[in-house]
């Protein structure tokens, strides 16, 4: 390779390497450093080729140009400035450093004690120096080819956000084991992509996938000592890169990168969209004693909150040691950067932000008009992106659900264990219960905020499985290699009469009802239902309920013992929620009557008669049922919750009405008989339609 002997001034602008005018235009942020090269190698990143000394900084930019090179070019930085951690500085030029911006990433990652800036084992601890290269063992970037507009962006099917009905799902753990799917794709992004999957999602009724975290991350370095993985990916390092682990094609990045575009046009052109779970809350640098791979060594007193009175130490909002500054705003850039790519080149349809808070901490704690929620909300590329937070993190002030500004939907963690104390115990009062059923206006009616910004859910990937919760009565962990410590406790969750897998009838009974109940409850819940991929088909994990590190057939969908008939009901009820406005309606229910867009909800105690006061607060008392009244056409809806463990007698409003579905499966599709009570089945929930036809006597 011919390389020039001068690096000329480039653009400040974009950051990362990329192609243009016949080289290559690098661009690097840095308040602290004082210089900051740039290391050329091989192709196999394994020979350092030559270091050029970027110019600047202007405006915290380090930049140059490079002409005669191209695409292919593998490359890290080396920044040079104070090593000073009791001021927050950690610069060590002897560590090379991978581009935060890089669009590719080639080598396989060791965790080595060289890529530490200090001395592992010193007496000094991180205030010590570590004079070792890292080049050998570290990461490099490779600069892309240029990249059009992914063809996912001409065929994404921009979903309003009234339809969307969510299916969160882990590439391998959906694929692995299906039998349809051809063994050399299952767990890849093609394998997502393939016939058979599709199939089940288009039968399945969904409308958005939510994928778990599919960027380039690392394993952390206490898993690997115990020969693990972190199976779930919330660890990631490249944040403009697809993970090769899910790649059928192999590692080469320009080919994991092309896969994943050609998964998301082939879901697009079948009507579905892709959400991306994005980790931009810490990085696998860890805390103050953690290793110096990228924003540590380019610097570390800009991409990390650190403690006010004490800045050797990283302030740890997100339990993972490291808390990335989303303030800065050259971080908030670097956020929005990577946002626009994966909509842009790879052609994703929005994003739900893990331990979303963090995005928002100011110095003065959680701020919803905070920077970069006012850059974000003016983006004009990221303005066609579904936005879903996970509106908590791991510190003070951190449980912020209902806060979030703009277009956000949040995952409504009290409409999930409400549903299910309510359904499995009964341990929750009505008035509480319907006021999740009803998109929880007590977070969310404010600010021209709808009902649809409650992402209602039973389970997701964390906690137990909708099987589990009415098969267990506490977790366990205990292939974690945690002692059973990890993971939530005090799950709300039954099993109904001794736990795991059983043979007697009754129980079995028992759990099929709780089940069915629960997914009716949530698909028809006013709000945002978001399934969990394989509840609708009875999957275990055998109690465990944090299966971040199994990746093994705990954690992988068991595809060869699905449960046929609960996939079948729940793609009814998904179904009959699409097919009925009311269902879906996305507008606060009137009081009193109801206007040409509006609905009217009527609660009713099993009498018949409108609810008081008095009936909401008792709590010898759990079933009742809603009317819910179109404005504008369209027939009546009857909801009947009947989670007793006996079968109670209802009484119905005058109209006439037919059975849409009920979730004991006892009751007969059809017209009611007018003037008697309904016998609702124990631990059911039915729907009722108001019908115009005759009812015969």
């Amino acid at each position: 390779m011919n390389l020039p002997e001068l690096l000329e001034e480039g653009r400040h602008e974009p950051f990362g390497a990329l192609v243009r005018d016949g080289g290559v235009n690098f661009a690097v942020f840095s308040d602290h450093a004082t210089r900051i090269e740039v290391c050329l190698f091989d192709t196999s990143g394994s020979r350092e080729l030559r270091r050029y000394a970027l110019h600047g900084p202007h405006d915290g930019v380090f930049h140059g140009f490079l002409p005669g090179v191209g695409a292919g070019l593998v490359y890290g930085l080396r920044a040079h400035g104070p090593y000073t951690p009791e001021q927050g500085h950690r610069f060590n030029p002897n560590k090379l450093l991978l581009d935060p911006w890089a669009r590719e990433i080639v080598g396989h990652h060791r965790w080595r004690p060289e890529h530490h800036g200090y001395e592992v084992g010193h007496p000094s601890g991180a205030r010590s120096f570590d004079a070792r290269d890292s080049a050998p063992v570290a990461l490099k970037a490779r600069v892309p080819a240029p990249v059009g507009v992914s063809a996912g962006w001409h065929n994404a099917p921009r979903r309003p956000t009234s339809e969307l009905v969510l299916l969160e799902l882990h590439v391998k753990g959906f694929t692995k084991l299906h039998p349809d799917i051809p063994e050399a794709l299952r767990g890849t992004y093609a394998g997502l992509a393939h016939p058979a999957a599709i199939a089940h999602f288009k039968a399945l009724g969904v409308t958005t996938l939510s994928l778990l975290p599919v960027f380039y991350a690392l394993d952390e370095p206490a898993l690997v000592e115990r020969g693990q993985v972190n199976y779930w990916g919330y660890n990631t390092l490249g944040f403009f890169c697809p993970n090769p682990r899910y790649a059928a094609c192999g590692d080469d990045p320009t080919a994991v990168a092309q896969e994943f575009r050609e998964m998301v046009a082939a879901l697009h052109e079948n009507g579905l969209e892709v959400v991306l779970d994005v980790v931009y809350n810490h990085t696998p640098e860890g805390g103050e004693t953690g290793a110096t791979l990228s924003f540590r060594g380019l610097d570390h007193a800009s991409w990390y909150r650190l403690v006010h009175d004490d800045r050797s130490r990283c302030e740890n909002l997100t339990g993972c040691g490291n808390t990335v500054n989303v303030a800065h705003p050259r971080v908030t850039q670097f956020v929005l950067d990577s946002m626009r790519y994966w909509v842009e080149q790879m052609g994703v349809d929005g994003f739900r932000f893990d331990l979303a808070p963090v995005l928002g901490r100011t110095h003065h704690g959680f701020d919803p008009q905070a920077a970069f929620f006012t850059a974000l909300r003016q983006d004009p590329v990221l303005a066609r992106a579904h936005l879903i937070a996970e509106p908590w993190d791991a510190a003070y002030d951190g449980y912020q659900v209902g806060r979030f500004p703009g277009r956000f939907l949040e995952w409504n963690d009290k409409f999930r264990d409400s549903a299910r104390r309510y359904w499995l115990h009964r341990g929750v009062r009505r008035g509480e219960f319907a006021r999740r059923f009803t998109a929880s206006n007590d977070l969310f009616h404010h600010g021209q905020r709808r009902p649809s910004a409650s992402i209602n859910f039973i389970s997701v990937h964390d906690g137990f499985t909708l099987a589990d919760l009415t098969s267990y009565d506490t977790k366990h962990n205990l292939a974690n290699g945690e002692n059973n410590r990890d993971g939530r406790d005090g799950e709300p969750c039954a099993s109904f009469g001794g736990e795991g897998p059983t043979e007697d009838a009754a129980i079995r009974r028992r759990r099929d009802r709780a089940r069915r109940a629960l997914l009716a409850t949530l698909v028809f819940a006013q709000g945002t239902p978001m399934l969990c991929a394989g509840d609708e088909i009875a999957n275990s994990q055998q109690g465990n309920n944090n299966a971040y590190n199994q990746d093994n057939a705990t954690a992988w969908l068991d595809w060869a013992h699905a449960d046929a008939d609960l996939r079948a009901f729940t793609a009814r009820c998904v179904a009959l929620r699409r097919a009925e406005p009311a269902l879906r309606h996305d507008r606060w229910y009137a009081a009193g009557p109801c206007g040409a867009e509006d609905c009217a909800i009527v609660w009713l105690s099993p009498a018949g008669r409108p609810m008081h006061d008095g009936d909401w607060h008792d709590p010898a008392e759990h079933a009742f049922a809603c009317q819910i009244s179109p404005g504008a056409g369209g027939p009546r809806l009857l909801l009947l919750f009947n989670p007793e463990e006996s079968t109670l007698h209802f009484g119905l409003p005058a109209y006439r009405w037919e059975v849409a579905l009920d979730s004991s499966g006892e009751l007969p599709a059809g017209p009611v008989r007018p003037n008697l009570p309904l016998s609702v089945p124990s631990g059911s929930l039915v729907v009722l339609r108001e019908t115009l036809s005759p009812i015969p006597t």
